[in-house]
Order: C-alpha cells, then sequence, then structure tokens
C-alpha cells in the first residue's frame, strides 16, 4: 500500500510518498502555495498519479501534547484532503519533525535558501518514516 505524508505549512506544504509496499519512504518534495484548497487540489492529483491509498498529515501538538491553533489549521485541512481525495487521512504526531529536519540538513551542509527550500519535504520524510515504523 502507498503511503503519502503531508507536512502541512502556510507557505510550502511538504509531501513524501512510500513506496509500493508501504515499507521505505521514497519520492519527497514541497508544493509552494499559500491557498489551502489549491494545495489539497495538488495533494489530490498526485495520490491519483502514484496510486496512493492513505494519507498522513502531520498534526503539530504543543510539548504538553494539547492541540493549539496549527492543530485546529491541520484538522481543517485533513477534512478538506478527505473530501478532495476520498482517502483515510491520519493525524500523526509531528512534534519536532521541523526541527530535526532543520538539523539533518544542518549536518549536511544545506544552508539558508537551500534548506528553507527543503526543509518541508524531509519534515514530511520523517512524518513517514514514523508512521511506516509504527506499522
Amino acid at each position: 500500500m502507498r503511503i503519502m505524508a503531508v507536512d502541512y505549512g502556510d507557505a510550502r506544504t511538504g509531501l513524501a510518498v512510500s513506496d509500493a509496499m508501504g515499507m521505505l519512504a521514497g519520492d519527497a518534495w514541497t508544493v509552494s502555495d499559500r491557498n489551502a484548497d489549491r494545495v489539497a487540489d495538488v495533494i489530490a492529483a498526485e495520490a491519483e498519479k502514484r496510486g496512493v491509498e492513505r494519507l498522513v498529515l502531520g498534526y503539530p501538538r504543543n510539548m504538553d501534547g494539547s492541540a493549539g491553533p496549527r492543530a485546529e489549521k491541520c484538522e481543517a485541512f485533513a477534512a478538506l484532503l478527505r473530501e478532495k481525495t476520498g482517502l483515510p487521512v491520519i493525524l500523526w504526531d509531528e512534534r519536532r519533525t521541523t526541527v530535526d529536519a532543520h538539523r539533518i540538513l544542518s549536518d549536511a551542509g544545506r544552508r539558508g535558501k537551500k534548506r528553507k527550500a527543503v526543509v518541508d519535504a524531509v519534515a514530511a520524510t520523517l512524518i513517514l518514516e514514523g508512521y511506516l515504523g509504527s506499522l
């Protein structure tokens, strides 16, 4: 089963797709758009094109486990994705994924604009790896 992870953001959204067996993270990229409806359309088209059967959306909880305004925004985006794709959408705790993505890119020598362009794709990959590991 192919699974797509989504790291939803205000300016960019990171996407990562598993292999066909749903065991390993594969392609990762970003969508640069601030409009949730257009981003959901891109995700729906990519999911159909790639044969995705499940979406995993990063759910940004606070460090104490509570849900803040970003979590509420993600819940609304999850509903939009369900509507546009007809796929199940799992909300996945993404605490620290962006911090970890920045650290990974920094360790790899990626700085400034180069890092900013790919950090959301790396965060989506970390979300996907976490979810696949839980299966």
